[in-house]
């Protein structure tokens, strides 16, 4: 290997020279399991606040702590009472749960135990949980009592012996508590009847009944998640995360995110913990480093700002539809959020006047990131306090390698400047995707993880996201790449969010057609559009067609679902 004799960099590694000084080029991971960062912080920080949680009263924020103490009292009686239900080391236990302090308790408490946690979303439908619940083999599920209807349905024909049940006001303060039981408890179906279920019993009365957990030797190598893709290119699929692939991702994490001040830091976890982002890059982050994470269960824009403002947080990990919703918020003016040090952005492309308009509306710096599923997520991100290049998911973690390949053998590592295939290994990646030996061997090669997204690198060594393979056009043997017309579209002063899609044409192959929300109190046209198109994209490029819709289809986290626009075209013929 070359090495630049002066810096001592990889000539392979560009980005190495770009790091925050304070980032080391390596680390040293632990070899424990997950669970050992709650041990480390309880014992360290007892008193520290882990979670604060609660909602709105009007413009008032009603909310109650837990310390890391009392969150690690809780996982360890939950270890027992599952234990107490005849779970062993390996069994699955799924969490139907939203941003809770009963996810962060009962997830920790399934790694005590043995378990293998199965993050599910809370939004899933009947037959989408089924699949999941069926495909991991989870016999235990911990599900919020307004879900717990569905998960009851689904469950059937599954593995699925023991359902415990919890209600989102459990761990309210008082005032709010009583609020909720009057107000809301019964006409947004949180009170359920679970006598006739055999299956099913109350999360609270086995933590009051557990007995003392029992140890149970989990290794590093031990399967601590069974992580399911977004399922946005077809059926979900379990990633196969380890204890080591998540703690390495966690101490990357941390490395990378220097800034952060060990028990004196506050995270708002807005972020879904079911998804991969959410999972790692706040609550493992933060427990980690002692920190307390404001929980909010479901994205609500009011909750989010008076959350800000009362708790004063310094790390906001985001989406791009949450910074979307803020650029439109009718009074962002009443609110601070200065003490907001960074906002990172991750889990889909943040076009970049959406960027610059949210960073000239709040004042704050976005940093952008990437990472995948098969990577417990994160591999690339701006640095903190370096050069941040917008348009670029910025630079390789510690002990993450990155190449380009070419598209048609994906072996062929491809010039500076080129797009391909991006391609990567590292401490953190994933084992394989659960029973499906042959999907796992076409992304999983010669030790590399074939990402699926086109991307090239520049001279520095930041990369930067051109498109997924599976979503490229090709128009007349030319590629387009839906996210550059996406920016064009993005930049006409009238629009808030946008998709392109290709679709069938008798003569070219495709052609492309632009799905588009308007911002409100903003009007266009169709031909206004398709001419500000023209201006900036070569004529095979420009959209045929544009169509105005309400809103675009999207995962929880942020992801246009192409694949529905694609069947809504061709329904439409």
């Amino acid at each position: 290997m070359t090495v630049d004799a002066a810096l001592r960099v990889p000539k392979d590694r560009p980005w190495l020279r770009h790091y925050d000084r304070a980032v080391p080029h390596h680390l040293v991971y632990p070899d424990e399991p997950l669970h050992s960062f709650l041990d480390d912080t309880a014992e360290r920080h007892p008193d520290a606040v882990a979670t604060i949680f609660g909602g709105a009263v009007g413009h008032r924020l009603l909310d109650a702590k837990l310390t890391y103490h009392e969150v690690s009292e809780l996982a360890d009686r939950f270890a027992g009472a599952l234990q107490d239900l005849g779970v062993a080391k390996g069994d699955r236990v799924a969490l139907v749960l939203p941003n809770c302090p009963q996810f962060v308790y009962a997830f920790f408490g399934t790694l005590r135990a043995g378990g293998v946690v199965v993050p599910t979303n809370p939004l899933y439908t009947v037959p989408e949980l089924r699949h999941q619940l069926a495909d991991s083999g989870a016999e235990t599920v911990v599900v919020l009592s307004r879900l717990y209807p569905a998960v009851a349905e689904a469950a059937l024909g599954t593995a699925v012996r023991r359902i415990l049940v919890t209600n989102i006001k459990e761990h309210f303060p008082p005032v709010l508590r009583a609020l909720f039981t009057l107000a809301r408890e019964r006409k947004e179906g949180h009170r359920v009847d679970i006598s006739g279920d055999k299956r099913a019993s109350w999360l609270r009365d086995a933590l009051a009944s557990a007995r003392p957990r029992r140890p149970v030797t989990v290794r590093p190598a031990d399967t601590a998640v069974l992580q399911y893709t977004g399922g946005t290119t077809g059926i979900a699929k379990g990633a196969i995360l380890s204890h080591r692939a998540l703690v390495a991702n966690a101490v990357q994490c941390r490395a990378w995110n220097w800034n952060v001040r060990e028990a004196r830091h506050v995270a708002l976890a807005v972020m879904p913990f079911f998804h991969v982002y959410g999972l790692t890059v706040v609550l493992i982050h933060a427990v980690h480093s002692a920190s307390a994470m404001v929980l909010i269960p479901r994205f609500d824009l009011r909750h989010v700002l008076l959350s800000i403002q009362k708790h004063r947080p310094q790390a906001f990990a985001g989406a791009p539809r949450i910074y979307i919703a803020v650029n439109n918020a009718p009074d962002l003016e009443k609110y601070d959020l200065r003490s907001i040090e960074s906002f990172i952005s991750g889990s889909a492309p943040l076009a970049t006047p959406v960027l610059e308009r949210f960073e000239r509306l709040t004042g704050g710096k976005v940093v952008e990131g990437y990472g995948l599923t098969e990577m417990a997520p994160v591999t690339h991100s701006n640095p903190l306090g370096g050069e941040r290049k917008i348009g670029s998911v910025g630079l390789p973690f510690p002990d993450v390698d990155a190449r380009i390949v070419d598209l048609e053998t994906g072996t062929r590592d491809v010039p500076v400047g080129e797009a391909g295939e991006i391609v990567m290994r590292g401490p953190n990646m994933m084992d394989g995707y659960y029973l499906r030996p042959d999907e796992t061997a076409a992304v999983l090669r010669d030790g590399w993880l074939y990402t699926g997204d086109i991307g090239k690198m520049d001279e520095d060594g930041y990369f930067y996201i051109v498109d997924r393979k599976k979503e490229l056009i090709i128009v007349s043997g030319f590629n387009v790449y839906p996210r550059e017309v996406d920016e064009v579209l993005f930049a006409h002063p009238a629009v808030q969010e946008a998709a392109a899609i290709g679709v069938p044409h008798p003569e070219r192959g495709e052609c492309v057609h632009a799905y588009v929300v308007l911002r409100p109190g903003m009007t266009t046209t169709e031909e206004e559009l398709i001419e500000h198109c023209r201006r900036s994209l070569a004529r095979f490029k420009v959209p045929e067609r544009i169509v105005f819709r309400s809103e675009l289809p999207k995962s929880l986290v942020g992801k246009v679902l192409r694949r529905e626009l694609a069947k809504e075209a061709s329904a439409a013929g």
